[in-house]
């Protein structure tokens, strides 16, 4: 016969497993949450020639309704992959933030010396992106250089 404390520790056993199921069930298995994300790669160009190292931001455009996670990349040699360096795009409107300099600061940079030599302040623009996995290549116009300096380039943390 089992004892009444041993029905009663069975009971919250089985009540908490129940939850947890529930809860599992609820989140999903995937471990992401959010919209789906899509990979983005292309090209950044500033005055016809390739960027050498920069930032770009994707941010899903409020007015163009659109919501969701901002998706990033870095750029190297003029070229950016959200799949290898960053994080994808829920696609649709957006608005693109680009920074852009000469070259990539060195790994030991200190906060005394100077970093790479901007290209243009930060540069914004919007795009329409596929809600899809797919490419889209960026032109900052020369113009961009007449704005404020951009600030050093900053990695973003991982996940």
């Amino acid at each position: 016969m089992i004892s009444s404390s041993a029905r009663r520790h069975a009971a919250r056993s089985y009540a908490a497993l129940t939850w947890c199921l529930f809860a599992f069930a609820i989140g999903g298995c995937s471990g992401e949450q959010g919209p789906p994300r899509h990979q983005l790669s292309g090209k950044v160009v500033f005055n016809g020639t390739p960027v050498g190292f920069g930032m770009i931001y994707f941010q899903p455009d409020a007015q163009g309704g659109n919501s969701g996670p901002q998706g990033f990349a870095t750029i190297r040699n003029g070229a950016f992959d959200t799949s290898q360096e960053g994080q994808g795009t829920v696609g649709g409107p957006m608005i693109v933030r680009i920074t852009g300099f000469e070259s990539e600061p060195p790994k030991n940079l200190s906060e005394t010396e100077p970093g790479p030599k901007p290209l243009f302040a930060e540069y914004q623009t919007k795009a329409d992106l596929p809600k899809q996995d797919g490419n889209q290549d960026f032109d900052v116009p020369a113009s961009a250089a007449d704005g404020p300096a951009a600030p050093p380039p900053a990695m973003p943390a991982g996940p």
